[in-house]
């Protein structure tokens, strides 16, 4: 039923991308299916903060980025499943739609957290994600 699933991770929430993962890898044998694995660097809204960052900031930036997705992905153990990481930079929601579209998945599996008064207000990533992607969006809630 699914042949290749994007799997968006914030690096700097090592349990949650790890629980994501697990379900993923479990989905993936399942169904036969490979696992993109995505991290977004989100960008400046306004210039005149990135106007305060070093000129370098960002290339330094993807660049760490994709040395922390290569080693979180490096100690997973071995499995069957065939895992590609990804590292986009942008808007986030935008970038993992972006991401699903160019890369074929047909399944988005992605962590969210528990929102707050304002998420209900702006809306979460996840729940953008949930609302205009073409894919099918499977979001695990927080374990909390």
């Amino acid at each position: 039923m699914f042949e290749r699933i994007l799997v968006p991770v914030d690096l700097g929430e090592p349990a949650i991308a790890a629980r994501s993962l697990i379900v993923a890898e479990e989905l993936a044998v399942k169904h036969g299916a490979r696992l993109d694995v995505l991290t977004v660097v989100p960008t400046y809204s306004m210039s005149i903060v990135g106007a305060a960052f070093p000129k370098d900031f960002e290339e330094t930036t993807l660049e760490a980025a994709r040395s922390a997705l290569k080693t979180m992905l490096d100690a997973r153990p071995a499995t069957e499943v065939t895992i590609k990481g990804h590292v986009a930079h942008g808007t986030i929601y935008d970038e993992i739609m972006k991401a699903a579209d160019a890369l074929g998945a047909d399944l988005i599996v992605m962590a969210s957290h528990r929102p707050a008064l304002k998420d209900y207000l702006l809306g979460p990533n996840a729940a953008r994600v949930v609302r205009h992607a073409r894919q099918s969006v499977f979001v695990l809630r927080d374990a909390a």
